[in-house]
């Protein structure tokens, strides 16, 4: 195994290691992001909230953090499964 897909399958086992999910009654499971993740989008919520910047901003800001964060975890996940495949 060379030195990238070792540290691909690591990465891999970290990102099992930090992606919890919830059971929500209403919405079924919900993932819930990392610590460091929750605690930006709580900064930007209570930004929102003491009107320092405006909510439709924050949503914003939010969406694009997820859209991108999905992203990268999907080209991350099939560059692991290309080096698995080689």
């Amino acid at each position: 195994m060379s030195t990238l897909t070792r540290e691909l399958s690591g990465e891999r086992e970290t990102v099992r290691a930090f992606s919890r999910r919830v059971d929500v009654p209403v919405l079924g499971e919900v993932a819930v992001p990392p610590p460091d993740k929750l605690a930006y989008y709580a900064g930007l919520g209570v930004l929102a909230a003491l009107q320092v910047i405006e909510w439709p901003l924050a949503l914003v800001i939010t969406a694009g953090h997820l859209l991108a964060d999905q992203h990268l975890s999907g080209l991350a996940k099939g560059l692991g499964e290309a080096l698995e495949a080689a």
